[in-house]
């Protein structure tokens, strides 16, 4: 039985196909339970999210899990293997790693697949689905992850609106933990951005968005944060030292008149506004005023697009150390599968001691010399030990195996001369 990886992703299928094969995070210890009664694979991970659903499994074929998905997501066979790719042993590995270091995501280094990964295992562990050979596997991926976000530099340029929203905000505040931050809309994007100024220590947030009840969730999922509606937008902007924008709305809602009057409340203190919709959300007027700093979404733009040239080159470093690490991890395979053996050869050698010391032990009862005794143990025993080496090294000889005679002299430690 051997490790292999099958799935779908952004690159192979639909969206619809994929929403269709797609596991809720709750679910999944209740499915990984499932599948493995239905198809009789021991040992099981899953990884589902918004662009790819994966399965990580150790079996002899991938048959069965591909019938039980088909049945499951009634899913038309043929369909289903489409837009299927699957891995084995050295191959799945590689493709693992790849996975949780964010060289096979959509947005290239992204680091939030590695949580992901990880979360998937121990989703796996709740439902009892990983054994040895999965252990070994997620243990040496999440090792191998560590060396690529230590030893390259493929996540520390942004490559999202969102993140480089945030990054500039941080070049242009030395210490964002005093800053107060305005966040106008609710949606994924500012969630995403609110997400990153809280991992920045920013402590001072404020949504404003025309649902109080999605900006209310928002707060929650931020561990605390104001609110307002966004019909109140002019009676706070003033104390934002941060604004970022980004809704849905069709004309600006943030004026050049709205940000004079808060200028002049905060003593003409400066505001960095960020304004990431399109259409825009503010006007490019506020631009002309002297102590507002506007970025819109072509002047992230260019940093990302600089900042993703960089993370290609990092990929290339990325993709080395992965190679290393696959190499790494399947000698290691190799190595345990001595184990047996060598668990073997202990058991026979003991059973050999335990032999000769049991004949030593009644000749001592019976009067022996434990001189004698001693002498006999020790010559019986080395006897027997060198016995089978020197009948199979006699053959090699004879046989003219000097490839064999050279192999056997490193594994019994013999100096050549």
């Amino acid at each position: 039985m051997g490790f292999i990886a099958l799935g779908i992703n952004h690159k192979t299928a639909s969206v619809d196909l994929r929403e269709k094969v797609a596991f809720l995070p709750e679910s999944l210890p209740h499915s990984l339970q499932t599948v493995c009664a239905r198809t009789g694979i021991s040992e099981l991970a899953i990884v589902s999210t918004c662009n790819r659903t994966e399965f990580y499994t150790v079996a002899e074929q991938i048959e069965p899990l591909l019938v039980w998905l088909s049945q499951e997501r009634q899913i038309a066979s043929h369909e289903l293997k489409q837009s299927l790719y699957h891995h084995q042993e050295q191959q799945a590995v590689r493709h693992l790693m790849r996975v949780a270091s964010g060289l096979d995501s959509m947005v290239l280094g992204e680091p939030q697949i590695f949580g992901q990964v990880k979360m998937a295992y121990q989703h796996a562990q709740q439902a009892g689905t990983v054994g040895q050979q999965l252990e070994r596997v997620f243990q040496q991926t999440f090792a191998a992850v560590k060396r690529v976000r230590t030893e390259t530099a493929i996540g520390a340029n942004p490559v999202s609106i969102g993140f480089a929203a945030v990054q500039l905000a941080k070049q242009i505040f030395t210490d964002l933990t005093k800053a107060n931050a305005l966040l106008v809309g609710a949606g994924e994007m500012i969630s995403l951005v609110a997400k990153h100024l809280k991992e920045q220590g920013i402590k001072h947030i404020t949504i404003a968005n025309r649902s109080l009840e999605r900006a209310d969730a928002l707060a929650i999922e931020l561990g605390g944060a104001k609110t307002v509606l966004l019909s109140d937008l002019a009676d706070v902007i003033h104390h934002a030292d941060i604004v970022i924008s980004c809704t849905g709305s069709q004309l600006p809602i943030i004026g050049k008149g709205m940000v004079e009057r808060a200028l002049k409340k905060r003593r003409y203190q400066p505001i960095f506004m960020v304004d990431i919709a399109v259409p825009r959300d503010i006007e490019p007027q506020v631009d002309d005023l002297e102590d507002v700093y506007l970025y819109t979404v072509d002047d992230l733009e260019n940093t990302i697009e600089e900042n993703r040239r960089s993370r290609q080159q990092a990929a290339q470093q990325a993709e080395q150390l992965i190679e290393q690490c696959t190499l790494q991890f399947a000698q290691d395979q190799r190595a345990q599968a001595a184990n047996g053996l060598v668990v073997a050869y202990r058991q026979q050698v003991e059973q050999l001691r335990l032999a000769e010391l049991l004949k030593a032990q009644q000749l001592l009862a019976q009067g022996g010399n434990p001189h004698e005794v001693l002498e006999r143990l020790s010559r019986n025993l080395a006897n027997k030990l060198m016995h089978a080496p020197s009948v199979q090294l006699k053959q090699a000889a004879a046989n003219n195996a000097q490839d064999k005679l050279l192999w056997a002299a490193d594994l019994l430690g013999i100096e050549k001369h």
